[in-house]
Order: C-alpha cells, then sequence, then structure tokens
C-alpha cells in the first residue's frame, strides 16, 4: 500500500494561528487553489482519504462537483467539525454550510469517526458505513514514566494555546491546591493569559519534548465545558497522560466517560468540590497515583495503541474501494 500525503495548509498557518498573528489571505487563497489541483491527480489513485472536507467555509456544490470525478473515498471526523456549520451563529452559514458534512457523509464509501457521538451523527447523515476508530497514540513514544519522589506534586495540563479556555473552569480548585501549598501547576502550551494570576511552571508546545513534559506530571487534567463541540472530542491528552502513566481527572463529557474508569485509572469530576476532592486525593496518595496510573497505561495499550488499531484501519482502507462498487451497484 502506498500513501500520498496533501495538507490543505502549511505548517506555517497552524504557527501563525497559534502565535495570535495574522493569516493572509493571498496564502490561503494559494492553498485552496493547489488543493483543487491536486484533486486533477486524485484520479490516478484507489482512494481518497478526506479529513472532514475537502474545501472547509465552501459550500458543498463545489465539493461535489471535484469529487463525481475522484475516486472513492473515506471521510473522517476526530471532533464535532459540523457544529462550526450548522450551530454557527451566522443564519447564512448555518443555511449554506449546515448539511454540507452530512452530504459528504451520505456519498462517502467509509465513515471514520473517533467516538459514539461522532457515530451517530455520521449514521443520522445517511453515511453507508461506520467505523469507529479511538484516538490512538505510538506507544514507543510514551515509556511509563517512573513515580516522581519528593516535592509538591505536579498537576499538569498540555494543550494548544486554542483550548486554554477550558482551564479557567477549573481555576478555583487549582488555585486551591497551589495557593494551599499541596500541588504545583505546569502547563504546556497554554497562552501567558491561562491562569494568569497562578504560579505555574509554563512551557511552549514542541513535538520533540512533548512526551518528556508530560512524564514529568503527577497528575493529568483535562477540563471540558459540557456543549455538543466538546461532546464531538476524542479525548486526546487523556490518552497521552495515561500513556506515560500518569493518573488523570477529567469532566465527565462526551468520550471522557468511556477513557475514564473512575476510581480505576483516574477520577471524573463536574463541580469545583469535586475537581477539589479529586485533586487533593491524588495530591495526598502517591501510592494511589502509582495505582490508577498504572491502570491508566494498561488500557491505553489494550484500546489505544498505534499497535492495535493500525492493522483494523489497513484492512478498511482495503476493502473501501470494493465496498464502493458494491454500494453503487445496490
Amino acid at each position: 500500500m502506498s500513501v500520498a500525503v496533501a495538507p490543505l495548509l502549511p505548517d506555517s498557518y497552524l504557527e501563525a494561528l497559534y502565535a495570535g498573528r495574522q493569516r493572509p489571505l493571498r496564502s490561503i487563497v494559494g492553498a485552496y487553489v493547489s488543493r483543487i489541483r491536486q484533486m486533477a491527480s486524485a484520479r490516478s489513485f484507489d482512494l481518497l482519504w478526506i479529513e472532514k472536507e475537502l474545501l472547509p467555509w465552501i459550500p458543498y456544490g463545489a465539493e461535489r462537483w471535484i469529487l463525481e470525478s475522484a475516486p472513492p473515498y473515506i471521510v473522517d471526523f476526530d471532533d464535532a467539525w459540523f457544529h462550526h456549520y450548522d450551530r454557527n451563529r451566522w443564519p447564512l452559514v448555518r443555511r449554506l454550510l449546515g448539511s454540507k458534512l452530512d452530504r459528504v457523509m451520505q456519498h462517502a464509501a467509509l465513515v471514520t469517526v473517533g467516538n459514539g457521538y461522532l457515530a451517530k451523527r455520521a449514521e443520522s447523515a445517511g453515511a453507508r458505513s461506520i467505523a469507529t476508530l479511538p484516538t490512538v497514540v505510538d506507544l514507543t513514544r510514551y515509556p511509563a514514566a517512573p513515580h516522581q519522589a519528593g516535592g509538591l506534586p505536579a498537576v499538569g495540563w498540555i494543550g494548544s494555546p486554542i483550548t486554554d479556555h477550558y482551564l479557567g473552569l477549573v481555576e478555583e480548585p487549582l488555585r486551591r491546591m497551589v495557593m494551599g501549598n499541596e500541588a504545583r501547576l505546569c502547563l504546556v502550551g497554554a497562552t501567558p493569559a491561562a491562569l494568569s494570576g497562578l504560579p505555574a511552571d509554563r512551557h511552549e508546545w514542541r513535538e520533540d519534548t512533548e512526551t518528556s513534559r508530560i512524564a514529568a506530571f503527577d497528575i493529568g487534567i483535562m477540563p471540558l465545558a459540557d456543549t455538543p463541540w466538546e461532546r464531538g472530542k476524542c479525548g486526546y491528552k487523556l490518552i497521552q497522560y495515561m500513556a506515560c502513566g500518569k493518573p488523570v481527572v477529567a469532566s465527565p463529557v462526551g468520550v471522557n466517560r468511556d477513557i475514564v474508569e473512575h476510581g480505576v485509572n483516574g477520577f471524573l469530576a463536574e463541580t469545583p468540590e469535586e475537581w477539589t476532592s479529586a485533586l487533593r486525593r491524588l495530591a495526598n496518595d502517591p501510592d494511589l497515583r502509582r495505582r490508577l496510573g498504572v491502570a491508566g497505561r494498561a488500557k491505553v495499550e489494550q484500546h489505544y495503541s498505534l499497535a492495535g488499531t493500525a492493522p483494523r484501519l489497513a484492512e478498511l482502507l482495503r476493502a473501501a474501494p470494493h465496498n464502493a462498487k458494491n454500494l453503487r451497484r445496490a
């Protein structure tokens, strides 16, 4: 099996986005033109694998025009991107784009999704074939970190600048822990404005250091709001923490309920009091942290590892062109 990768936007676009810099319109237009040209050569392939859509924020008619002459395609969703359209505050966006991704899913040979919430949307959209594949990590990059002995336990969060607003949901519990000298705070990838009133070890996100930063945590956290967008998330940071053998505390939202087994590999916490209680239990009990961390690593090995999921994905990719022919005959 050979694969050609064609990202829509370059790394420089994401770097500018996360740094809060202006993204030149000319470069975005150029990326879209390049994508359309790339699709002209896609006919030589047996299968097209699309992340969410070909042309974001462009109505379905343009996408359909391109896909009609393309090979069978798979579309993948690892978050509820369709809510950018169907729940947009602008009525015109909802009218023009609200059902776009449903229509993309309807005509796909296969829709792959990262959780049950996304699978239900694909089913309601009329997708003909749906496979749930969880977010996974390459465990060779995540050696289980030894327990950190001595000093205050580190409560850690890793993410991107556009998601650090979730930290505000647990500011008060974190304040109690940090100002009460029960724990220290470590933030990776957050902006300086995130929890600016709290002392914290702050680090920029880098691919080559992310696992070592997580390994320095004693407890990993994933606060989320309970809205449709968050219910579509796939719990990547929880899986990262657990892969490093760290106990976790998370909001009971969406797939978090599946990943976190309360009291087994971490705790689910909703109210500030529940967050404080969970963090305090873990901070004060190194043996509990170790036990929950071992259980978390075992769950990742069993359910969320690249080695376990890649063979199934490869099988789905190989079968998709044949399945598409059968669907067309039906």
